[in-house]
């Protein structure tokens, strides 16, 4: 093969796996049921004017599966955590107890998990779109490789190659998903 169509067959390699692993990311911020410090990923604090995850600005502690503690580096931090926690709208109800901010995780409802469960197929599906749209640019691209001259034969089997990585990732992604769909579903 040329280096052209290596080249093709590596970055859309890479662009596939990259979008398994924003799918991983994303799994993390759906929660199970018990305590993980990733469900507070996505809260920022106002840390001297500047909007800093909360991982910067506390330790993060999970002493049960039903229960996160944070525990400020600096003791003023603990009202603006608290507001910064509330002000994401996770649905958690931080209690602060002058040293730490303790939250209970409440254990999820079957309506709450088939909710959970269908905004886990969401995101899978949108890592599916993600790896098509890799496939139909690497195709675009050896296509313009063969009218520029690359034998058929060479781009035929480039093809066959980007579907074959197609059809690995889409099955990965149905496996990370049945995954996190039993973990959720998990009582």
């Amino acid at each position: 093969m040329t280096e052209e169509i290596e080249f093709i067959l590596d970055s859309t390699q890479e662009s596939m796996a990259g979008s398994i692993a924003h799918l991983e990311k994303e799994f993390l911020n759906i929660r199970a049921g018990k305590a993980n410090p990733a469900m507070l990923g996505s809260v920022f604090v106002d840390y001297y004017g500047a909007a800093t995850p909360l991982s910067q600005v506390s330790n993060i502690n999970v002493p049960d599966a039903r229960t996160i503690t944070l525990q400020p580096f600096e003791k003023k931090m603990l009202q603006p955590i608290e507001k910064a926690i509330m002000i994401a709208n996770i649905g958690f109800n931080p209690m602060n107890n002058g040293d730490i901010i303790i939250i209970s995780v409440p254990p999820l409802t079957e309506e709450r998990r088939r909710d959970l469960a269908k905004q886990a197929k969401t995101e899978a599906e949108d890592a599916k779109i993600g790896i098509r749209n890799v496939r139909k640019d690497a195709n675009t691209d050896i296509k313009k490789l063969e009218k520029e001259g690359t034998s058929e034969d060479v781009c035929k089997r480039a093809e066959d190659e980007v579907q074959n990585l197609t059809n690995s990732f889409i099955k990965k992604i149905d496996e990370l998903l049945v995954h996190k769909e039993a973990e959720i579903m998990k009582v």
